[in-house]
């Protein structure tokens, strides 16, 4: 497996991936609307923006040409977290055949040595229940809970318990 920086080109590889590890993992800790409505943001997610962005950094997995998973980190310090924090954890997905192997790890861990090396203290991120256990094993606490809207600029109406965490690098 290697980690690399995405490519504006890579941009429905990445949604096929987005989709099948909310369809396929979500429903752990979701009901079926709740899935639903966050599958639905894949399709206007504008993920080259972010790919071309200055303000983050965006990496996928890939084995043998296969992408298994993305991460994205956001250099803007998030605003409408309780704790405080340098720069925002953004996406960590990985498709449901390349779960346990490994491959979120990598991606978590490219993202924090991303972060140390532009001098980011805390990292913050919004934690689905679901993905809380991969999480805290890697050394990220609770904050607190919120409601969430999930794919919010599809306009839902769909919400769902979020948790905040934070990590000091």
């Amino acid at each position: 497996m290697r980690i690399r920086e995405a490519r504006a080109a890579e941009t429905e590889a990445i949604r096929r991936v987005h989709r099948a590890s909310i369809e396929e993992l979500g429903p752990a800790a979701y009901s079926p609307e709740q899935v639903t409505a966050w599958a639905a943001g894949c399709e206007s997610a504008d993920y080259a923006a972010t790919i071309e962005s200055d303000d983050g950094c965006f990496v996928v997995a890939e084995r043998d040409g296969q992408l298994l998973g993305f991460g994205s980190l956001s250099f803007d310090s998030p605003e409408e977290y309780e704790a405080s924090a340098d720069a925002e954890v953004t996406a960590v997905y990985v498709h449901p055949s390349a779960t346990r192997e490994g491959t979120g790890t990598e991606l978590l861990a490219t993202l924090e040595r991303v972060a140390r090396g532009r001098g980011v203290g805390t990292l913050g991120l919004s934690a689905s229940h679901n993905a809380l256990g991969f999480y805290e094993g890697h050394g990220y606490e609770r904050v607190g809970t919120y409601e969430h809207e999930f794919s919010s600029d599809e306009a839902t109406g769909v919400t769902g318990e979020i948790v905040e965490m934070s990590k000091d690098l």
